[in-house]
């Protein structure tokens, strides 16, 4: 019989897990929250700002995959803290004085997060798999509070287009609590390992269309998310350029109600379905959306943000949960063509959204991406409740 994780050190590495994540959160979205000072440093056009969500996006990419090596060894508390160690390294380089530099900053700092959200997400659904939609609506809360401190914390911390104080603030603490997760005891991943043991006995996953349709709206959900957040504070100058910086800033709000939701998303799954969630919150973002793109002042743009933050909030971890719940909670060791198509969707809409901006000469046009993105996602999620209704009734 194995031994028990000690519950003091098993409360530590909870602690230290969902801190890490926070600090994530930050550094994930800082790069939408730099960028108009990156634009003014080096005197970009859009085109050229939206090469910097591709560098940060394919470092994402590699992290992923390593992940899944690793997590197969049962290494993701390692994996976890590798990720955070990156992601300081690549804010850091930030600061620098060349935009060669900096884009390699960013390809580090997404080979850090790539490391990082996909091993804490297991992690964190595997200590509980029967309540895999709450315990990653919960430890995502953390990762929405990271995005709501990223846009207030970026304001107050950087100087004209410098970004030293801003890069050494949240380099510190995510060296700090990244190297003392590398302390965490391994029989604390032994139930990973127990997982991962288990897979080799389980049927193939992506020979099934279902898994695909799945993967597939993880691709569009988190282009979306990243094509919001990432452009949003440079729309926000573009539509009211005297005061697109703020406290209460259009990005501020929807990462604020983005947070909110996350924090009551448990309770609606006492009254709701995982797919009854999934389309009321994308039929919520489309109405945002559609106030987003039209908006002609601030506050008619900041309520549009904060109405696609509620929306966006449990989308994410509810898709996930849907993937363990269809294909079982060991099928998260075999998920990396889930989380690589999330990354290659904020590639996409992200760079596609500086793309069309710089073609047409107008971010509104770019931005215009967004509603094409929710449109389908509700085809597709259409789809996907169908088909799990057909495959209950089968089962009864």
């Amino acid at each position: 019989m194995k031994a028990p994780v000690e519950p003091r050190t098993d409360l530590t590495l909870t602690f230290l897990l969902h801190f890490v994540f926070l600090l994530s959160g930050i550094a994930t979205v800082l790069i939408g929250q730099v960028l108009p000072h990156l634009t003014s440093r080096f005197a970009l056009n859009d085109l050229q700002a939206g090469y910097f969500f591709p560098a940060q996006f394919a470092g994402s990419l590699t992290g992923t995959l390593l992940t899944n090596w690793l997590g197969r060894s049962g290494r993701l508390i390692p994996a976890s803290a590798a990720g955070g160690i990156l992601m300081a390294v690549g804010i850091l380089v930030m600061d620098l004085a060349s935009y060669q530099a900096v884009l390699v900053g960013f390809l580090v700092n997404g080979l850090g997060i790539g490391l990082t959200l996909p091993a804490i997400n297991v992690l964190i659904l595997e200590r509980d798999p029967a309540r895999s939609a709450s315990n990653l609506a919960f430890l995502n809360f953390f990762w929405g509070v990271g995005a709501i401190i990223s846009k207030p914390y970026v304001d107050l911390t950087a100087t004209g287009s410098r970004l030293g104080l801003t890069t050494v603030l949240l380099a510190v603490p995510l060296l700090i609590s990244s190297v003392a997760l590398f302390f965490a005891p391994a029989k604390a991943e032994a139930r990973v390992q127990k997982a991962s043991e288990r897979t080799s006995e389980l049927s193939p996953i992506w020979t099934n269309p279902m898994a695909w349709a799945i993967a597939a709206f993880n691709f569009i959900h988190v282009g979306f998310e990243s094509g919001m957040g990432g452009w949003l504070t440079t729309y926000t100058g573009r539509v009211e350029t005297t005061q697109a910086i703020q406290f209460f800033s259009p990005t501020f709000l929807f990462f604020l109600f983005f947070v909110a939701g996350r924090g009551i998303s448990p309770l609606f799954f006492r009254y709701l379905d995982e797919n009854k969630v999934l389309m009321t919150s994308l039929l919520v973002i489309f109405g945002g959306l559609v106030i987003t793109l039209l908006a002609a002042d601030l506050f008619v743009l900041g309520l549009g943000a904060s109405i696609c933050g509620v929306g966006t909030s449990a989308i994410f971890p509810t898709n996930v949960s849907r993937f363990s719940k269809t294909f079982g909670p060991d099928a998260m060791r075999r998920a990396t063509p889930l989380f690589i198509c999330g990354t290659l969707g904020a590639t996409v809409v992200t760079w596609l959204i500086g793309f069309l901006s710089n073609y047409s000469g107008s971010l509104r046009s770019g931005m215009a991406v967004l509603a094409v993105s929710i449109t389908l996602l509700i085809l597709l999620q259409i789809g996907l409740s169908a088909h799990g209704k057909r495959s209950e009734q089968k089962v009864k």
